[in-house]
């Protein structure tokens, strides 16, 4: 069994929450990274390299442990859709995603900095948005304004209702780290959540 610290690379509640539910003791850090997409990477190997370089830009405080990085991507018709930051532009977002289905993709990565040893996973969610008027869109921000949600929908909260449909293989994907997967780096890295404490 692994002995090193565990460090999450988010300063994303909801990420630590998630992390909280495995029952191991953990720190948090702030990744200092560049989150800009290079030409022609795709959403997809974008947030699988920004899961890895989160985990990477940590590893310089804590040069013996575990850190686990995470990015998401919402992606549909080719677009990305990122946290919105106010009102306007999660109006914009939602009104544009009502009645598709949107690839929220969540990159995934255990970053062994004793080792220099990175598991990198994709976990793809996808999001069938619910026809949403003008009306049920701006009451669901008035209720809750997830602007710091990408896509504008905080699916743990009311944002649930403005989802028909879900398919993935892995309910905490969506919110932000994808726990099954985590659970299998983690046990490839001498880390089992279920071994006696």
């Amino acid at each position: 069994m692994s002995t090193a610290p565990l460090v999450l690379a988010s300063t994303s509640p909801f990420r630590r929450e998630l992390l909280a539910r495995l029952g191991l003791p953990f720190q948090v850090a702030a990744p200092d990274c560049d989150e800009t997409p290079r030409p022609d990477e795709t959403p997809e190997r974008l947030a699988l390299r920004l899961s890895e370089d989160k985990a990477r830009a940590v590893a310089r405080q804590f040069p013996d442990a575990l850190i686990i990085g995470s990015d998401q991507v919402a992606t549909c018709d080719g677009k990305i859709y990122g946290k919105p930051g106010d009102h306007e532009k999660a109006v914009a977002q939602l009104r544009a995603l009502s009645g598709k289905t949107v690839n929220f993709f969540t990159g995934l990565c255990l970053f062994d900095a004793r080792n220099d040893t990175a598991q990198v996973r994709g976990v793809p969610t996808q999001v069938t948005f619910r026809d949403l008027s003008d009306a049920r869109i701006e009451n669901y921000l008035r209720r809750e304004p997830a602007y710091n949600c990408a896509g504008s929908a905080k699916s743990e909260g009311l944002g649930i209702a403005l989802i028909a449909r879900l398919e993935g293989s892995d309910p905490n994907a969506l919110v932000g780290l994808p726990l099954i997967a985590l659970c299998d780096l983690l046990r490839a890295a001498g880390v089992d959540v279920l071994e006696k404490t």
